[in-house]
């Protein structure tokens, strides 16, 4: 169960952000990934609860920030309901898309799982609902994926195989690269592994989960 630290930062001027401290660990029927967001200063900022299924759909998502909250999940497309900071309105949505994305490494994760993509292939197209900072608000995304390269590298702990994604974002043409072992980012924009205390997880190619998401001695 990989256990560690991230610090985000603005990945335009570099701007701290703060730190996401996160577990993970792939069950059965799927993956899970659990983390609380602290601000530069020390100051809970959020959190993230992300449980996929065996093909990395959401099976459920519930994510805060700035006293918002969003609760969602893979049904027609995805579905989600946020929630303002007095608990006072609930608005719901659903988009024909299938998967969520934001600043989270949680949900590069999922969406590599979504694509199961293989190496020199061509970009694959995926759309997503971003959940932006800093209230969460829903934005429909369309983002192009391709798996540049996947290298296998020496640690003490045994060889580590790193995939590089190249993520074009299609509203914009923005290109950045993602590198991924595992369920652990590497190194995204905004995002940089400071501290694992364990290897991360290998995904097996088992597809054949029901979505159950029965993840044994998994600890929030």
């Amino acid at each position: 169960m990989p256990r560690g630290r991230y610090s985000l930062h603005d990945p335009h001027d570099h701007t701290p952000l703060g730190e996401e401290h996160f577990h993970c660990a792939p069950g059965p029927s799927g993956w899970r990934y659990v983390s609380q967001i602290t601000a530069p200063g020390g100051d809970h900022r959020g959190s993230v609860d992300l449980a996929v299924d065996a093909l990395g759909r959401p099976i459920r998502l519930e994510i805060n920030a700035s006293s918002w909250q969003v609760r969602g999940a893979a049904i027609d497309g995805v579905t989600w309901v946020r929630t303002d900071p007095a608990g006072a309105e609930a608005t719901e949505g659903n988009v024909a898309a299938p998967g969520f994305t934001g600043t989270s490494p949680a949900f590069l994760i999922a969406t590599a799982r979504l694509l199961r993509l293989t190496p020199g292939a061509p970009a694959t197209r995926i759309r997503l609902v971003a959940l932006t900072d800093p209230v969460l608000a829903p934005r429909t995304v369309d983002q192009a994926w391709a798996l540049r390269s996947r290298a296998e590298h020496p640690t003490d702990s045994g060889p580590l195989v790193v995939d590089e994604y190249q993520v074009t974002a299609l509203d914009t043409g923005e290109v950045h690269t993602v590198h991924i072992s595992g369920d652990v980012v590497l190194s995204a924009p905004g995002i940089e592994l400071e501290h694992l205390e364990t290897p991360p997880s290998v995904f097996t190619d088992d597809e054949s989960g029901d979505g159950s998401a029965d993840f044994e001695g998994f600890e929030d």
